[in-house]
């Protein structure tokens, strides 16, 4: 089994981002915007109620508060702000899914606070003692890299951590994911980028910027929905996967 999410309720007001309804149509899992890096309520409300309809899990995909910058600037958040920040976006998402019908099943950091949990522990246990906060039936999942600390930190607080690989993105020699400065980053053609997902999943490697073959095992795989092309390429993500013999189904 492996999971096929996105990034999903990215619009705010009048602006609107990426095709939620249409990317709902072949993931298994959406990542919803919380507000704090894009989405609004009635963005939310509208993702949630589509994504439940369709049985697709729903994520709530927390931020930094980074409206201007789409969450993807780095930020020096105080660990008890931003703890309490993280449970605000995760209750104001769950309750919105639970009054469509649903509820958030895991939890998927967005932007820049996704790639400063992979080595900063401080930021980190603020995440993860957010979660745990949160009065959940089940303790969370969190989705993170496969290189990522959280792995390290997440027994300590019951929860699961899920490794995840980005279908459309380029890796380091390190296993982290190649700044979105660096040109080449974001990966297009999706032919690649099936292959790319189909020999994570089949065979656990992945090749990096440098051509180093990386070992990389991930339960879920993701593939951006402000993409250009991002309807596509998930498409041709689970398409590949499916031809593959593999089942697609949401990890949570």
């Amino acid at each position: 089994m492996i999971d096929l999410n996105a990034d999903l309720g990215e619009g705010f007001g009048v602006w609107k981002l990426g095709d939620d309804e249409a990317l709902l149509d072949v993931v298994t899992s959406a990542n919803v915007a919380c507000g704090f890096h894009a989405g609004d309520p009635l963005t939310i409300r509208r993702t949630c109620a589509a994504a439940v309809s369709r049985g697709v899990a729903v994520g709530a995909q927390v931020s930094y508060r980074d409206l201007p910058g789409f969450g993807r600037r780095d930020m020096d958040v105080p660990p008890e702000e931003l703890r309490a920040e993280i449970l605000y976006q995760l209750a104001a998402v769950d309750g919105i899914a639970r009054a469509c019908g649903g509820r958030v099943s895991y939890v998927k950091p967005h932007g820049a606070l996704y790639n400063r949990i992979v080595h900063d522990p401080v930021q980190a246990e603020a995440l993860l003692a957010a979660v745990s906060d949160y009065p959940a039936p089940a303790p969370l999942p969190v989705l993170t890299l496969p290189s990522s600390v959280v792995h390290d930190l997440a027994p300590r607080y019951g929860i699961p951590a899920v490794a995840e690989f980005f279908a459309d993105r380029t890796y380091t020699p390190a296993g982290t994911l190649t700044s979105r400065r660096e040109a080449g980053a974001v990966l297009h053609d999706s032919a690649e980028v099936a292959a790319r997902a189909v020999r994570m999943a089949a065979d656990g490697t992945v090749t990096a910027t440098d051509g180093t073959e990386l070992a990389m095992r991930a339960r879920s795989i993701c593939v951006h929905g402000d993409t250009p092309g991002a309807v596509a390429l998930a498409r041709a993500v689970r398409d590949a996967l499916a031809g593959a013999g593999l089942t697609v189904g949401p990890f949570a």
